[in-house]
Parts: structure tokens; sequence; C-alpha cells
């Protein structure tokens, strides 16, 4: 159940962040231990109307969209996926609670046709449009893919940020483990978020036995704390992946078109108050 936010409440993450998944195997206690702080109103939130707040950006068109491939249905953002390119927020932001509320649809396209759906939130985006693969921006993103959701990935641009994540090496793949892990700092990484099946196949429909993301065509929340340079990324209720030392903290938000239709009926900024 999404909660209810009431104007001008502070609320305390660890109130509201309540698994929404079914049963998941082999749940690491960590993955519970949902962050405290308090939040304001939002300072950006989608309206179920227009894209007022952001603007779109795509390699092969840049700032025209004329296949449509982002456009709003019932109330909803959809984006098609078919060019490779964002959605991204016109403001910048820094120390904030984002609420991202989205599904898989149906379609795919190629070179992705029938590989995982894959999409993501790229955080603290700093630089020119484009400067990342000719699409996206300079950024630390917020996976989302089936199998993967939650992973961190450093998404360079005219720069190289880094950050650091507690993990275990396992078949020279580095898994979000605050227990029996070790920091690692990368400029040019991917940390798989702590349940990412070790047999991970880039195959359309793909799930692991621990995947917390919802099957394609149900809802997900996904939400990130971005305190200071801490990255905290919840799917579904579980904490999957725990970022510090990130050398960018602030910067625009995208949401990522790349080659699978997703919709999002919620997109919405928190800043991050005092207790």
């Amino acid at each position: 159940m999404t909660p209810a936010f009431l104007p001008g409440a502070a609320l305390l993450l660890s109130s509201f962040l309540a698994p929404t998944s079914g049963p998941i195997q082999d749940v690491p206690p960590f993955a519970n231990d949902l962050p405290e702080h308090s939040t304001g109103e939002p300072v950006l939130a989608f309206n179920g109307k227009d894209l007022s707040g952001f603007y779109s950006y795509l390699k092969d068109h840049k700032y025209e969209d004329p296949e449509g491939v982002f456009s709003i249905v019932d109330g909803e953002i959809r984006i098609s996926g078919e060019e490779w390119g964002g959605i991204t927020t016109e403001e910048e932001f820094e120390d904030y609670h984002l609420i991202v509320e989205w599904r898989w649809g149906d379609e795919t396209f190629a070179p992705r046709a029938e590989r995982s759906r894959d999409s993501g939130i790229l955080l603290h985006c700093v630089g020119e449009d484009g400067a990342a693969g000719g699409q996206w921006m300079e950024s630390v993103e917020c996976q989302i893919i089936e199998g993967g959701c939650g992973d961190f990935i450093l998404v360079g641009g005219a720069g190289r940020p880094s950050l650091t994540c507690s993990v275990r090496e396992d078949g020279g793949q580095l898994y979000f483990d605050p227990v029996d892990g070790s920091p690692e700092t990368r400029d040019s990484a991917r940390f798989n978020w702590w349940g990412r099946d070790p047999e991970w196949e880039d195959v359309l429909g793909f799930r692991g036995a621990r995947d917390v993301e919802m099957p394609a065509g149900e809802w997900n929340r996904m939400e990130v704390i971005c305190d200071g340079d801490r990255i905290t990324n919840i799917v579904n209720g579980y904490v999957v992946n725990v970022g510090t030392g990130s050398s960018l903290t602030k910067g625009k938000i995208l949401l990522q078109s790349e080659g699978a239709e997703l919709f999002c009926r919620r997109f919405e900024v928190r800043p991050l108050t005092e207790d």
C-alpha cells in the first residue's frame, strides 16, 4: 500500500517504508535496517498531467521528441524505450528522499529487444546533457534492470564520479555486503545489490531467486536517500545497496529510456530535514 502524505508533515522514513513484495528467500537482517530521517513537503512531484519540472533529451533528436518516446497515458508517465535518452529534472537537488513508483510495459526495442528490460535513475547529474554515451549525464546510477534493481553504476561524462561500497567479491563481481564485505572505492564500476543472482543472464524476463523487484507488469517502489555523500537504495521496502563517499552530492535527476517500455505513476523529491 502506498503511504498517504499529509501536507506539511515531517515524515520518518522507517514509519512507512514497509516491504511491499512477497516472501523473498534469504533476506539478510541488514536489508530491513531502514534509515531514519525526517522529510518535508515535496519540492518536485509528478502531477499526473504533464512533464512540468522535467525536460527530455534523446541521443538522436536531442531536445525534440518526434516519436513520442515520452508521453502521459492515463495519468502515468510512459517511456517507450524506443530511443536512448531520458527525462531530466530542470532543477538540481541535494539531501533528499526520492520516491519513484514504476512498472515495466510490454514493448522492447533493438538492440535490447530480447535482453533484460533496462532503465535507471541517474542521481547527482552534472555537466552537459549527452556527455555520457551521447544520451545521458555524468552521474551515479541507481540501476533499474530485471534482476539488478538497486545496483550502483558510475556514469562518466567530462569527469569520472567515484563511490565507496562495502562489498564481497564473487566470480569477479562485487556484491553489497555490509557485514562480511570490505570497503571498495571505484570510479568506473558496477556495485551489485546484495541479492543479485550470480547466474544472472541478460535475457528478457530474467528473475533471480532472491529478487525483490516485482514481476514485469506489477508496480515497484524504488526509494533513494541522498544524505550528503551517502546514497541508500531501497527497493520495495528492502535496503538493497548503500554507497558512501560519493564524489557527487548534488545535481539533477534523470529517468532513463533504454530499450524497454516503462510506466511511472509517482516521481517525488522530498528534502531531508532535521529531526
